[in-house]
């Protein structure tokens, strides 16, 4: 006989105090934890830790529950737990709203200190000087490539890279009304403006694009004009009380944005192999006939694969440029390690950016 909804609202009153008990178990064991880390000087934000937790828990997963929600459920867990010591500070692209701080809290969970910078600079200096322990940029995008301004960052910075995480970026076109009509100015991030360039063509061909420091702030100013829309989250528009007058805008479907994860070392070292790991380094090599080419070699003798390879200008007026590259692997790896040696001995600049747990 089928359960009636009382009785199946009965049931799931009682599973959720069990959840409640158990959480608060979890706890208390997470605070004795952070007990044992604080007399021996250990970072409490371990991602290759939490990696593997998760990991483990979808391995195990034999339920309903989707492997991506149970991602989401226990990050949000171990936020909380962290918390009870000290709130994280994160540094990412404001205002409120952005999909740089939608990164920040699917990564570190919402029990975060936010602290929004204007621009990508200030997210380095935050987390440089102390402002923020962590920092949380773009890097590349499926449609528009990388963010060379954040490369550029990267290339200089002393902070390194801990964690990435692959969002799925939607942009909404938002304004003070529903409709479409008497729009005379689209504000938003250039990125945003280019994922969206098409659409604006065919729907808005004669409405100003003007560039702003971010999709949020694009959202915030269009709260203040009738004539104005911005190209921002659902989540910005919510913040600054805007209607979507067209969903999803953006020229590719699954346009989608990876944010990396940076602090300086001595709020965390390099997390230690997870089992799905990534290293990512800036090289250069002298400029000579084959100079690339013996660049990967190493990478091929110790088969190690390259997961990704930009060029950037190195602005020495020589026609010289960093490569950035992204390898599968950890160097306490056997493998990953001597390609690593091999490759920096044929490098006239080497600079490891980062090793940490691949994206979920």
């Amino acid at each position: 006989m089928a359960r009636t909804l009382p009785e199946l609202r009965t049931l799931i009153d009682a599973v959720d105090r069990e959840l409640l008990t158990a959480l608060n178990r979890r706890a208390a064991l997470a605070n004795e934890v952070g007990e044992i880390k604080r007399v021996e000087g250990s970072a409490v934000f371990r991602p290759e830790r939490e990696a593997q937790v998760i990991h483990g828990l979808q391995s195990a997963n034999g339920g309903p529950l989707k492997d991506g929600s149970v991602a989401l459920i226990w990050r949000e867990i171990m936020s909380a737990c962290r918390a009870l010591e000290a709130p994280q500070r994160v540094a990412y692209l404001g205002p409120k709203g952005t999909f740089s701080e939608e990164a920040a809290q699917r990564f570190f969970g919402s029990s975060i200190a936010h602290v929004p910078c204007a621009n990508f600079d200030e997210v380095f200096h935050a987390a440089t000087s102390g402002a923020a322990e962590f920092g949380v940029i773009p890097v590349e995008n499926s449609t528009e490539g990388v963010v060379t301004r954040s490369l550029d960052l990267l290339l200089h910075s002393p902070l390194h890279i801990v964690g990435e995480l692959s969002l799925l970026v939607r942009h909404h076109l938002l304004r003070t009304t529903a409709s479409m009509d008497g729009i005379e100015v689209v504000l938003a991030h250039p990125q945003a403006l280019a994922q969206c360039q098409q659409w604006l063509s065919a729907h808005l061909p004669n409405a100003e694009r003007r560039a702003v420091s971010s999709n949020a702030e694009g959202a915030r100013l269009a709260a203040t004009n009738p004539a104005w829309a911005g190209i921002a989250s659902e989540r910005a528009g919510s913040e600054f009380g805007l209607h979507t007058a067209a969903q999803a805008i953006q020229d590719e479907a699954f346009n989608r944005t990876r944010f990396v994860m940076v602090c300086l070392p001595s709020v965390m070292p390099a997390p230690q192999a997870s089992g799905k790991d990534c290293t990512s380094l800036v090289v250069s090599v002298p400029n000579r006939p084959g100079a690339v080419h013996d660049m990967l070699v190493p990478l091929k003798k110790h088969g190690v694969s390259m997961t990704r390879f930009e060029s950037r200008p190195a602005r020495s007026g020589q026609w010289e440029y960093y490569f950035y590259i992204d390898l599968q692997g950890h160097p306490s790896q056997s493998n990953v390690s001597a390609a690593l040696n091999d490759l920096q001995s044929l490098c006239a600049f080497y600079k490891v950016l980062g090793t940490y747990p691949l994206a979920d």
